[in-house]
């Protein structure tokens, strides 16, 4: 469905959301009542299966079934099982995703697995506006490496120009987390490849909100997180992607014992497994892990395209209405106008964003706010409603038009924006 008429008004919103395909998805989550939640691209909501399934886990596999539950519930086969289930989302085959860890670590582990397999090259490529922990993890690799390697961090538009044969890896982030803006993930693969570099993506702003294949697009590496669109919980465990001809050749940083070839032979010297199982280093979390895995589920009964399609749509509603209403209070659409640019979220500039951004969740409508000035609102399109946006803009309005920002306890800085 279009919102192409600069005369949309609420009502028009509310048959937006009679008619959606995906309507039915919201009652799958727990959304508290009087709330408009426009930070699914940090944190997302609560599917309403998490809870009844954690609660089994706890009382029975857990409480009765003990340690037995590691063989009689699956509890072993949990990273693997689940990775195969994101690989369906992001592209990939079943033995090419597993879950373990955080995004952090297991960049790590796929940057210096990268390294090693490029041993006659010595830079990591990457972009100044990269999420900055992909580049503190960089930089802390080739500082541990004894300054074999560099960190190479250019602008956007110089990234192909920048590569050579050099480059052991491009490192980049598929969706900018500031501005939604979408790298094209096949050409920028492409012109990795053909000059022999590895190419690593961070997917952790596009499953979930960007149909992404990464065979087709020949990809070579990828990691991301569980607990933005994928609604995992937070601090949900990640996933890393190796390529399947790939995989013989890495070798993981943190060789623990999750990773051996036979764990519980306990063997003194290590034998890293076969595959993508290698990756691993030790226990999986279990509960967050499971956690995780009921959000997928719920996500492999959805028609990406349609996702897409609905969260494109959202966003230039949001768009749309800002100008409308908000252009002349200082509001300042960043990134891309054009949705086929944008991943599934909208940041806006004000000089006052921080200020703004306590004043609009103290109203029921939360987003977030990433330094110096920018508001970030996320759109997740299996709980998002056209009606939200509507009234999540014109909030803002009353917000920004009223002063109610202009608070004391505003000025001081919560530890997480």
């Amino acid at each position: 469905m279009g919102v192409d008429n600069p005369s949309v008004d609420r009502e028009t919103c509310l048959s937006f959301d009679r008619q959606d395909p995906l309507a039915w998805l919201r009652e799958e989550f727990a959304l508290p009542e009087g709330v408009i939640y426009l930070d699914g691209n940090s944190l997302g909501a609560l599917p309403k299966q998490t809870v009844p399934r954690l609660n089994e886990v706890i009382a029975r596999e857990w409480g009765n079934g003990l340690i037995r539950s590691w063989n009689a519930a699956q509890w072993m086969e949990a990273p693997a099982r689940i990775g195969d289930k994101i690989a369906r989302l992001i592209g990939a085959k079943a033995g090419e995703v597993i879950v373990a860890d955080s995004t952090s670590v297991n960049l790590f582990k796929l940057l210096a697995g990268a390294l090693r397999v490029q041993p006659g090259r010595h830079f990591i490529l990457t972009e100044t506006s990269n999420f900055p922990t992909d580049l503190y993890i960089a930089q802390g690799l080739v500082e541990m490496l004894g300054g074999n390697h560099v960190v190479r961090p250019v602008e956007r538009a110089e990234i192909e120009r920048s590569l050579d044969g050099s480059v052991a890896v491009l490192m980049l982030t598929h969706v900018d987390y500031a501005t939604g803006e979408v790298h094209d993930m096949r050409r920028i693969t492409a012109a990795a490849r053909k000059v022999g570099a590895l190419m690593l993506w961070d997917l952790s702003h596009s499953a979930g909100a960007v149909p992404i294949d990464l065979n087709a697009a020949g990809v070579d590496l990828a990691v991301g997180c569980g607990y933005k669109y994928l609604n995992g919980g937070p601090g949900a465990p990640a996933y890393l992607f190796v390529a399947e001809g790939l995989q013989d050749a890495m070798q993981s940083p943190l060789s623990g014992w999750m990773g051996h070839a036979a764990p519980f032979e306990f063997e003194p010297e290590y034998r890293p497994a076969p595959g993508i199982t290698r990756l691993l280093a030790g226990s999986p979390p279990i509960l967050s892990m499971l956690a995780l895995e009921v959000a997928i589920d719920l996500w492999l009964r959805v028609d990406q395209q349609e996702a897409r399609r609905k969260s494109m749509a959202l966003g230039d509603l949001f768009i749309q209405q800002v100008d409308e209403t908000c252009r002349d209070l200082g509001v300042e659409v960043v990134g891309p106008r054009d949705a086929a640019h944008r991943g599934s979220q909208v940041s806006l500039r004000h000089k006052e964003g921080y200020r703004v951004m306590r004043a609009l969740i103290d109203r029921g409508i939360i987003g977030d706010f990433r330094t110096p000035d920018l508001m970030r609102f996320g759109f997740a399109p299996l709980y998002t409603r056209y009606v939200d946006v509507f009234d999540a803009v014109h909030g803002l309005r009353e917000v920004v038009t009223s002063r109610a920002w202009d608070r004391p306890e505003y000025k001081t800085r919560l530890a997480v924006t």
